[in-house]
């Protein structure tokens, strides 16, 4: 398929979006190879079994659409809009999937063996008999057992223990949510008080801290909990000025 011929069917399908008596797009098994599709309305569209490798779907809008079994090796879809889309059995090797929204998404079967899912926002996803490999980032679960966490609250330093009892979440970035934590250390410090909109925190060294409340829905980044980290560095690192919306 050429340009030309590519560029008239979106343009009859943002028709048939608006109720212009447009065409939906009917893509399937399309090949669609290293195609610039960005920021591209393809709502509902028809996808199935298309050839999109390396193809580039920055900030697309696929909202519905049937990819099931679709080719999107090493596709960028960075902060695409996957809502809802079928992606049964679709090919994500190496696809970059940051920050991208597959809220109710269909992911079975998908082969996400090196994708990166940073900031991507899985809630409500099926994520069932997905294929993952050590190069998937952002999919993995939070560790179990005793870990040695950090935070920044309020400009300091704080070093935590998360006990192996308590229950603790991530989504797809580095950052963690324990339901408590044990505060070891509080650099420049002897106590620091976190408020948000819904409780205050107080963390004193040698003290229990507990969140005001815990959700259990892992892609829930920002939900509550004890946030933390793995490293010093990156909590050295991390930019959240009113930390209004955790502890």
């Amino acid at each position: 398929m050429n340009k030309e011929e590519l560029a008239q069917i979106l343009k009859n399908h943002e028709k048939w979006l608006t109720g212009k008596k447009g065409t939906k797009a009917n893509l399937e098994e399309v090949d669609l190879r290293g195609v610039d599709l960005t920021r591209a309305d393809l709502r509902e569209a028809n996808l199935r079994g298309a050839d999109l490798w390396r193809a580039n779907l920055w900030r697309a809008d696929l909202w519905g659409a049937n990819l099931r079994e679709a080719n999107l090796r090493g596709a960028d879809l960075w902060e695409a809009n996957l809502w809802e889309a079928n992606l049964r059995g679709a090919n994500l090797w190496e696809a970059n999937l940051w920050r991208a929204n597959l809220k109710e998404a269909d992911l079975t079967g998908a082969d996400l063996r090196g994708a990166d899912l940073t900031g991507a926002d899985l809630t409500g996803a099926n994520l069932r008999d997905i294929r993952i490999n050590y190069l998937t980032v952002g999919i993995h679960p939070a560790p179990e057992g005793d870990l040695i966490g950090w935070g920044k609250k309020n400009g300091h330093i704080v070093k935590l223990l998360i006990p192996k009892e308590a229950r603790r979440s991530c989504a797809t970035t580095r950052k963690y949510r324990a339901e408590y934590a044990i505060c070891l250390e509080i650099e420049g410090a002897d106590e620091v008080k976190v408020e948000n909109y819904y409780a205050t925190a107080i963390y004193r060294s040698g003290e229990k801290v507990v969140a005001h409340e815990w959700c259990e829905d892992r892609w829930q980044e920002c939900a509550g909990g004890i946030h933390f980290f793995l490293t010093r560095e990156e909590a050295e690192n991390w930019v959240d000025s009113k930390e209004v919306n955790h502890d």
